[in-house]
Order: C-alpha cells, then structure tokens, then sequence
C-alpha cells in the first residue's frame, strides 16, 4: 500500500476506535515504524483531522455535537496540585481536553489530554512520572489553560466554583 492509502486506512481506523490506540499497535497493524505512524498522524492534522494524542494512544473525539458545550478556564498552582485540578473537573462531570501555557519566546504550547476519568488522570500521572516530565506549567510559574467539555452551563458553573473553592481558578 502507498503511503496516501495508509494514512487513510489509519484515520478510518482511528474513526472506527472506541478507545485510544497507541504508535506501537498501529505501527504492527501497518506493518511500518512507530517514527512513520507519528508522521502520518502529524500531516493528518495539518489536513484539519482533529487527533488527540494522549498518555494512553492517538483518539479523535466522538461527535458530541448539541449535547455538549466547551470552556476555557485559567487556572495555577504548582505540579503538586495538578492532580487534584484534575479531579475535580472529571469529578463534577467535565472532561479536559488539553493544556495551553504562553511560552514566553514560543508564544502558545498546547497539549492533547482528552482526559475524562479517574483512570484516564492515573494513566497521565503515572507516564508523567514514569518519563521523569515536568508538567507545562512550570513555564508559567503555575499559570495555564485548560479546555473542558461539560454537558451544560450547570456543570460547568460547579466545576467553576470547585476550582475556586480550591484556589485554582484565575480571574474569575
């Protein structure tokens, strides 16, 4: 196969995925390096394929469209407290889609989570402190972005008050 048909068989495969699959099983299925399935993945995207890579493999999100709604929210706080951010907006009915932080020299540097679990913050933990990595935050002296998702106004006005109830939130 060409490469044009594997990349198309590889997004058709990541439509058809109910969970995350990883470069390593993808790169079997495809019978091609991990190096080339990162590849494919990075001009996919750059075709305008929303794929989120994520501590447990490459997803595109489900169509939730009318059932959903998104926000930003600028919080801080140390590395220490990413955990317990976490957990209080998958715990209050949100999922965070990625991190932002403005990089001084950079500008903007956003990272795919699609975290929407108890399971799926213990996934991103555990390879955060498996690969000895430090947290975006750390650029920004604790400031960052998150883009949730939440099924209404309700559930994310209480996401909102937990996050300030924690010192989290900023500027609101």
């Amino acid at each position: 196969m060409n490469t044009e048909e594997r990349r198309l068989q590889l997004l058709t495969r990541l439509q058809l995925a109910e969970q995350p699959l990883t470069g390593t099983k993808l790169s079997r299925e495809f019978a091609v390096s991990r190096q080339i399935i990162v590849g494919d993945i990075s001009i996919l995207r750059a075709e305008g394929n929303q794929i989120f890579a994520t501590p447990r493999g490459y997803i595109l999100p489900k169509d939730v469209a009318g059932s959903s709604q998104m926000a930003t929210l600028v919080c801080q706080h140390d590395a220490a407290g990413m955990e317990r951010e976490l957990t209080a907006i998958i715990d209050n009915g949100g999922a965070v889609l990625d991190v932002i932080v403005e990089h001084p020299v950079y500008g903007p540097i956003r990272g795919d989570l699609l975290l929407e679990s108890r399971r799926d913050i213990k996934a991103f933990l555990t390879k955060m402190k498996k690969c000895q990595a430090n947290p975006l935050l750390v650029v920004t002296g604790g400031v960052h972005l998150h883009t949730i998702r939440v099924p209404d106004a309700e559930t994310l006005q209480v996401i909102r008050d937990e996050l300030r109830q924690q010192d989290i939130l900023v500027g609101e």
